[in-house]
C-alpha cells in the first residue's frame, strides 16, 4: 500500500498530556495497520513554545526522531536538548515530555509499539 504525501489523516490534539498548545498529528499508519504490535506511527509538528506534557507509558515504549526544530526533552525528568538527527526512546515504566523550544515549528516522528 502507497500512502501519498497530502493524503494522511491529520488530527489536532490541545494541551496534550497537560502540554501547552497544539500538537498536530500527522498519522503516517493507522493503529490497524501495525498489526497489533504499535497504536501510533505519526509526525508530529508543535509550534515553537507548544509542548506534549510529562506522561509515563505503561506497557508501550514511544521513540521519537528529530527531523526539524529544536526540543527540550525530559528523559525521567533530566531535561536536554534534541536537534534533528537525535533519537529519543522512551521504555515501559519511564516517562517523558517534549518541548518545542525553538523559533521554527518542531517535526518529529513518533512511534509508539506495545512491549
Amino acid at each position: 500500500m502507497i500512502r501519498e504525501q497530502g493524503n494522511v489523516r491529520i488530527e489536532t490534539k490541545e494541551a496534550l498530556r497537560g502540554g501547552k498548545g497544539t500538537a498536530e498529528f500527522q498519522h503516517l499508519c493507522e493503529k490497524e495497520e501495525l498489526n497489533g504490535k504499535g497504536r501510533v506511527f505519526a509526525k508530529i509538528v508543535l509550534q515553537p513554545g507548544c509542548s506534549i506534557g510529562y506522561h509515563v507509558h505503561e506497557g508501550e515504549s514511544e521513540t521519537f526522531y528529530i527531523l526539524s526544530g529544536r526540543a527540550l526533552y525530559s528523559d525521567n525528568g533530566v531535561c536536554v536538548e534534541l536537534e534533528p538527527g537525535d533519537t529519543a526512546y522512551n521504555p515501559s515504566g519511564s516517562g517523558h515530555s517534549i518541548e518545542s523550544i525553538g523559533s521554527t515549528p518542531l517535526e518529529l516522528v513518533a512511534l509508539i509499539l506495545y512491549t
